[in-house]
């Protein structure tokens, strides 16, 4: 079923909209929240969580030609969220080690007017990845918003270890000097 479709069947309340977005995208998001809490139980209630949380904001929101984007970005809080309510050393290491890698290119936001700049710098970001090659823009995403670990980019791209964290790492100095560019200081 299309995402126009099963938006549709949120509008309308019909409860089948929850049965077809696990159909269509439940893999995708489970697999959004294993990387993120390496506990699969988790990912299942993130997962579900998402779905609800779908269910009680479609309406107002109607994302008809984003919908797994939009699935995609509320999976991805939701586990981060669990990840930091845990606060088990394990389970929040790789999303540590991942901020602590961005945060070389982008400083955190506390306050209300950085949070809206952080509007802005999200903008500034997407169109910086716009202008990279396809290939590294993946490489990209795949690590810093979905949080794949390395090993699996390496095997969809095939490319070596060293060739993805060279990438990775030019990547994120490309995107700190783009950013002092357009003054944001680190």
């Amino acid at each position: 079923m299309d995402d126009s479709k099963i938006v549709d069947l949120y509008l309308a309340r019909d409860e089948s909209a929850i049965k077809e977005t696990r159909q269509k995208y439940g893999k995708r998001l489970l697999r959004i929240a294993d990387h993120i809490l390496h506990d699969h139980e988790d990912a299942e209630e993130c997962e579900a969580d998402t779905c609800l949380y779908a269910w009680n904001n479609i309406p107002p929101h109607t994302p008809r030609d984003y919908l797994f984007s939009f699935l995609g970005r509320i999976t991805r809080h939701l586990a981060i969220d669990r990840c930091r309510k845990k606060e088990a050393g394990k389970r929040a290491a790789d999303f540590v080690e991942l901020t602590r890698e961005m945060e070389e290119c982008i400083a955190g936001h506390e306050n209300a007017e950085e949070k809206a700049e952080a509007k802005e710098l999200g903008r500034l970001i997407d169109g910086w990845l716009e202008s990279c090659s396809p290939e590294k823009r993946k490489v990209f995403v795949r690590r810093y918003w979905y949080m794949d670990p390395v090993s699996d980019i390496c095997r969809s791209f095939g490319i070596s270890r060293a060739k993805a964290d060279t990438m990775l790492h030019r990547m994120r100095e490309e995107l700190r000097t783009f950013l002092e560019k357009e003054g944001y200081w680190i």
